[in-house]
């Protein structure tokens, strides 16, 4: 049994680390696009891979665990719980790579607009992902739910996004590659807050054994 809890904690410490190098990407794919730096854009694709190995590393040793030592309760759920996780962090780290990538492009196109809806739903999304992480870490099933009611707010601010691209798109049609890049990057920063969500109904399921997948009453 020992053994067994070693091996816990030892993949405790590897999502910590793999949610560590996303938390970085997202955060450095957006300053890549505010400050248009290339060295930004390196650093995630960089990022990439490594997130790509942990999720392999995370899987097999979870698979081991669930194999070798048949859990039971808590533990099993544990053991589900980060497997599930583990997925949604290699996801974000993909969004995160799409983010970069149209950041690129709008590199060397003259800014259509302020950069400033762009941060603030960047800075909602990270705070998110934050939240979920600590509940996950303090298995706090309140904080979890927490996310899951600010999810509305991101979905909000994406819409209003898009229409106000729409707008500009309509009134002058030289700027609608930029515009389409902006779409993108808020669409992977939503996608992004979606995995988060997971996160946090996983940490709900849990926490306290419960399924709040696709059931709004369970999550006030």
């Amino acid at each position: 049994m020992r053994h067994f809890e070693i091996r816990l904690d030892e993949l405790r410490k590897k999502l910590l680390e793999m949610s560590g190098l996303v938390e970085s990407s997202i955060y450095r794919s957006v300053q890549a696009l505010v400050e248009k730096d290339e060295a930004q854009v390196r650093m995630v694709m960089e990022n990439e891979e490594r997130i790509n190995r942990m999720q392999i590393e995370i899987d097999d040793l979870s698979t081991e665990l669930l194999l070798l030592q048949q859990p039971m309760a808590a533990d099993l759920r544990f053991l589900t719980a980060t497997i599930k996780i583990n997925n949604d962090l290699e996801r974000m780290g993909d969004h995160a790579v799409n983010i970069a990538e149209r950041a690129i492009s709008l590199m060397h196109e003259p800014l259509i607009k302020p950069l400033v809806d762009i941060p603030q739903m960047a800075n909602l999304v990270e705070s998110l992902l934050r939240k979920c992480l600590d509940a996950f870490v303090r298995k706090d099933a309140n904080l979890a739910r927490n996310v899951l009611t600010s999810d509305d707010e991101v979905d909000h601010m994406r819409d209003n996004i898009y229409n106000e691209l729409v707008s500009y798109m309509e009134s002058e049609p030289s700027a609608i590659r930029s515009c389409v890049d902006f779409m993108f990057i808020a669409r992977n920063l939503e996608r992004i807050a979606d995995h988060a969500t997971n996160i946090a109904e996983d940490v709900v399921f849990l926490v306290e054994g419960a399924d709040v997948r696709h059931r709004s009453e369970a999550r006030k």
